[in-house]
């Protein structure tokens, strides 16, 4: 009950300001550039990344503490789909920068509103792939009587803990999934190093327009990798003492995206 008040308040911030982002880009023709079409694909993957799993955490506030196995996977297949979308979006945004620093006035015609809308489908339908197998290999496993879920929501580790058999496909298939996330991490890595290199050579004042560029960016890309891998790690580590904290930061990460 204590926790639900400030993430209510984090999540409402969350809707707001992504929404407000989506209406001003509409109403606003200026923005009606694929630089600013990036910031909306990332500002609907937020949207749907909060929507997916807060309505089943206010669920508990209200004693409502069971959920049915297939409502269970459905909400985990959209957690994960928009989670992927929207590390897919910050790798594209990265490679966007590097573009933007490295040459740029080619940019504008390399980079065309089509392109960019073409990009956003393969973003989608690389999300839906990844995760489609998710639901129908959670649903073959048979679970112990016992289905106590750790955490406020359906996540897929917390799922597979359940089963009473061998369960290896699905926790590899689970690790290549994570492998994927984190190869958008490591690329993003290596657009910001092949920036900084190209701003070795540069003058003070480009080095700084530049900053001004990317910095926004940068700060979403700490915001949104740095509390799954600590999730992650804590998850893998911490002993069940610490199963408060990280199910604190799992409802944090999927609830405020401002």
């Amino acid at each position: 009950m204590w926790l639900f008040i400030p993430i209510c308040f984090m999540y409402l911030a969350t809707m707001m300001s992504n929404s407000t982002i989506l209406f001003i880009t509409k109403t606003e023709p200026s923005l009606h550039k694929p630089m600013y079409y990036f910031l909306v694909t990332l500002a609907i993957s937020d949207l749907g990344l909060s929507f997916s799993s807060f309505p089943f955490m206010l669920r508990i506030l209200f004693n409502v503490i069971g959920i049915s196995p297939n409502a269970c996977f459905a909400q985990e297949f959209f957690f994960k789909k928009y989670f992927i979308m929207e590390s897919s979006v910050l790798l594209i945004m990265s490679l966007d920068c590097f573009l933007a620093i490295h040459n740029t006035l080619r940019y504008s015609s390399f980079l065309t509103s089509k392109r960019v809308a073409k990009m956003g489908l393969i973003l989608a339908i690389r999300s839906i792939f990844l995760v489609l197998p998710f639901p129908f290999t959670l649903r073959r496993l048979k679970y112990c009587q016992k289905n106590l879920l750790s955490h406020s929501f359906c996540l897929h580790q917390d799922i597979i803990k359940l089963a009473c058999f061998d369960n290896k496909s699905n926790v590899i298939y689970g690790f290549f999934v994570a492998l994927c996330t984190m190869q958008d991490l490591a690329l993003i890595v290596v657009s910001y190093t092949l920036i900084l290199t190209v701003l070795s050579i540069a003058s003070l004042a480009r080095r700084l327009k530049a900053l001004n560029t990317c910095v926004s960016h940068i700060c979403a890309v700490f915001v949104f990798y740095v509390p799954i891998i600590t999730l992650s790690a804590m998850q893998r580590f911490a002993e069940h003492k610490g199963l408060l904290i990280v199910v604190l930061i799992a409802d944090v990460f999927c609830c405020c995206h401002p």
